[in-house]
């Protein structure tokens, strides 16, 4: 039996975002950042303090190695939406900013409507059957079958006083872990659609804004004069 509720919780998380960033947009963005600044910090920090036991006092936590991943994970997942947000992607264009401005338009939506495509994808494949495709699947699929199995993660386990306290199991739930791969294909595919609005209107020209060569050069244009 399909499990709608997965993609209703998705869409009431998305509708949520899109109703608080209207009003808070400098918020909003604040709190992704520092969400991604505390990922980035907790790895640093695990992955420090682990060589520090294992190379300095020969021990160490079994479970770092698997959160780290998992932290990581996140960080990806999660990035990808904001990266797309703030223009932080890094794209080829040399080749559509030579075509003509209706052209270069055209190009610049259907590249934002295939990350909405590859987000839909990825987060659910059922839908394509309309087309005859034979597939079935996706994130919400995936993360649904580990919260109805409850099954536990390798290595990462709760502490004893929380076992003790709430009765839980021993091992952390997969389904915790994986929780960011429905919300961060849900973000991707949001921040893409906002995309497609923006270079509609005009406001932004690509989904993806970030030139390294670009930057560089600009950075450098005193020292490349002289």
């Amino acid at each position: 039996m399909v499990a709608y509720w997965p993609y209703f919780a998705i869409l009431a998380l998305i509708v949520a975002l899109f109703l608080i960033e209207r009003r808070y947009p400098a918020a909003v963005t604040r709190v992704e950042e520092n969400i991604l600044a505390v990922l980035l910090a907790a790895i640093t920090i695990i992955s420090f303090s682990q060589v520090v036991a294992r190379y300095g006092f020969n021990s160490g936590w079994s479970g770092a190695l698997e959160l780290t991943r998992i932290l990581f994970a996140w960080m990806i997942l999660f990035g990808m939406g904001y990266g797309i947000k703030q223009g932080l992607h890094l794209g080829v264009d040399a080749a559509i900013r030579l075509f003509p401005k209706r052209l270069f338009r055209g190009a610049a939506l259907f590249g934002a409507f295939t990350v909405i495509l590859y987000a839909a994808i990825l987060l659910s494949a059922d839908w394509l059957s309309i087309f005859g495709a034979q597939t079935k699947g996706g994130a919400v699929f995936y993360w649904t079958r580990f919260f109805n199995a409850g099954i536990g993660l390798d290595d990462l386990r709760y502490p004893e006083w929380i076992q003790h306290t709430f009765g839980t199991q021993e091992r952390v739930q997969r389904w915790i872990a994986y929780l960011i791969l429905p919300i961060g294909l849900a973000l991707l595919g949001f921040r893409s659609l906002q995309a497609i609005v923006q270079i509609w209107r005009g406001e932004r020209e690509l989904i993806i804004a970030g030139h390294e060569a670009e930057d560089l050069v600009a950075d450098n244009k005193n020292i490349l004069r002289d």
